[in-house]
């Protein structure tokens, strides 16, 4: 759990805590709710006093029920403070201010650095209990945003991401939860679900999402590839080689373009990072080859591994003679005819470095 969480999660309950409005009654002589000094277990003793009256309305209860959790609060007794909201909401279940109580309780836990029940609580409170509005802040709003920063489960972080995308699109940016959405349905193995959010992040294009300076790039090669024909996909890098290769001995430009890849193909220097606009719509083969003689190894270079290939190729033009073709294996598990084939996906210009 890191620092910035806790601080923020605190300046959330603090700002719940102190405006609001019923529940509960417990004894005020109940000596274990009696706590700190003198001075202030007498202020305790007065809150169950009043707490313990009859004919309150439903906010009043509540704000003293409120005032004696602030009270525990203010002097760190979480336990105290645990189990004095506990007795509450196990003994008036359908109090409609039980979603802030359990709210309070996850707040208790995590000033005792106990993460794994304070998200607990919040899982609770989204999935059975109604969200209510305190200080004008939603408490199931509250809730979504900080199982998010406590939780790395694929599964409920989409859970979290769709609640957030369909219940309060005005209070978050979209584009960022579209994407991060996607991101944890690809980790559930979802691909359908993640191509369909990634889609829908791509007009977002001004969304900046943190750890993700190319999400925009990332995104759209994956739309970009599912919406492609992948026509020019071969069962295995040596049939796709020999293919090439055939193509090179004829040099037919035109033949040979038909089996570059059509989507996210790549003609950089390798100086160039992945990260470069380096990709080649209008790559156009006939401008390298025209009245050259295109020849290549016989073999791979020895940087070729199961997953990326390298051919080394010279003799395309006067300033860079020299280009390494690239060969990559498809990572695409949503269609597993098409995951798992070859493409030529790229040149690189020059000798290796």
């Amino acid at each position: 759990m890191n620092k910035k969480f806790i601080i923020n999660f605190t300046a959330t309950i603090f700002a719940l805590c102190f405006s609001g409005c019923g529940a509960g009654r417990t004894s005020a002589g109940e000596v274990y709710y009696l706590a700190g000094t003198k001075d202030r277990q007498e202020v305790f003793e007065h809150l169950f006093e009043l707490l313990a009256e009859e004919g309150r309305n439903e906010e009043e209860q509540f704000s003293v029920v409120r005032e004696i959790a602030n009270e525990y609060a203010r002097i760190k007794e979480y336990g105290k403070l645990i189990n004095f909201l506990g007795s509450v909401t196990d003994r008036y279940p359908d109090d409609p201010y039980n979603s802030y109580y359990l709210l309070m309780i996850a707040y208790a836990y995590i000033q005792q650095e106990a993460y794994p029940v304070a998200g607990l609580y919040f899982d609770m409170i989204l999935k059975n209990y109604p969200d209510l509005t305190i200080a004008g802040q939603s408490i199931h709003l509250a809730c979504l945003n900080q199982l998010l920063s406590m939780t790395g489960d694929p599964e409920q972080r989409v859970f979290c991401y769709q609640e957030l995308i369909s219940r309060f699109p005005d209070k978050i940016d979209l584009g960022t939860a579209y994407f991060m959405l996607a991101q944890a349905y690809e980790q559930t193995g979802e691909w359908n679900n993640a191509i369909q959010a990634y889609t829908k992040y791509l007009p977002f294009v001004g969304s900046v999402i943190a750890g993700f300076p190319e999400a925009y790039r990332y995104a759209k090669r994956i739309v970009d590839f599912n919406d492609s024909p992948k026509d020019w996909t071969f069962e295995n890098v040596n049939v796709l080689v020999s293919t090439i290769k055939k193509v090179l001995d004829k040099g037919s430009a035109a033949e040979l373009a038909r089996y570059r890849a059509k989507v996210n193909f790549f003609a950089r220097s390798w100086e160039q990072e992945d990260t470069d606009n380096s990709e080649a719509s209008e790559f156009n083969l006939s401008d390298f080859m025209r009245g050259n003689r295109i020849l290549y190894a016989n073999a791979l270079d020895v940087g070729s591994n199961a997953n990326e290939a390298y051919l080394r190729t010279w003799g395309w033009s006067q300033y860079i003679s020299t280009w390494y073709l690239y060969f990559r294996k498809i990572y695409f598990p949503q269609d597993p005819d098409i995951h798992g084939r070859w493409e030529w996906a790229g040149v690189y210009y020059g000798e290796k470095l």
